[in-house]
């Protein structure tokens, strides 16, 4: 069985729309949404082609209609875009966000899996990169053989005694450095991670064609180009 892994897709679907690959099931680690600024297609993508799917804290907020606050990077970033989310989502699709589970097993052939967005003892909030003694304290209570995770944008993958912890990556804003969308492959218990190349211009100009402030889409681009990697001084320039 051949199990495709998607997490932070943040409203990119020139992203989204580049992964081509084929697969019996597709499981998803949260955050749709916030970000970008074309949200409806990679909503309808996830609830037509996901197997099973949780809430990652932005989609949480959008659903919740929280006001993002923040004057600054990316909190900026999701004060302008949030509302047009609001804007854009029926009523059906907003439902759709605040009604995934917080974390869900699912279960392959013999591989049974845990999604959270974050971690397993935070589920929506917490960031823990790829550190094995960190993840051993989390996965204390944990039954899977492996825990998809989401929530930091940068793909890993641990082994710990006997437990996998798999980080797929961001599809639609990879903060890592490389600027291609980021997905994971779980084939016959065997994970992969993949990277692969999207129209960031197509992007850029889907951004644009919203009619938002210039500063929105350059900073979008900026992040999109550089891989997320910028430094704060770089993020304030934006304004």
């Amino acid at each position: 069985m051949r199990i495709l892994v998607l997490g932070d897709i943040h409203s990119n679907w020139a992203a989204l729309s580049a992964i081509d690959e084929k697969f019996d099931y597709c499981v998803f680690t949260g955050d749709l949404v916030d970000y970008g600024t074309d949200p409806l297609p990679c909503v309808e993508w996830i609830r037509r082609h996901a197997s099973a799917a949780v809430r990652g804290n932005h989609d949480h907020a959008v659903a919740q209609r929280v006001p993002a606050v923040g004057a600054t990077g990316f909190r900026r970033l999701a004060r302008v875009t949030r509302p047009m989310h609001w804007e854009q989502l029926s009523p059906k699709q907003l439902k759709f966000l605040g009604r995934l589970p917080v974390t869900t097993h699912f279960r392959v052939d013999d591989i049974s899996l845990l999604l959270v967005h974050a971690t397993p003892r935070d589920p929506m909030d917490e960031y823990l990169s790829a550190d094995p003694v960190s993840w051993k304290q989390r996965l204390a209570d944990v039954d899977a053989d492996i825990v998809c995770v989401g929530h930091s944008h940068i793909p890993f993958h641990l082994d710990l005694d006997g437990i996998q912890v798999l980080n797929p990556g961001s599809v639609g804003q990879p903060r890592d450095g490389d600027p291609r969308a980021s997905y994971a492959i779980i084939e016959d218990g065997k994970v992969s991670l993949h990277r692969i190349e999207y129209d960031i211009e197509a992007a850029i100009n889907q951004v644009k064609s919203i009619g938002v402030d210039d500063w929105v889409v350059e900073l979008n681009a900026a992040i999109w180009r550089m891989g997320g990697k910028l430094t704060k001084e770089q993020m304030d320039q934006f304004q």
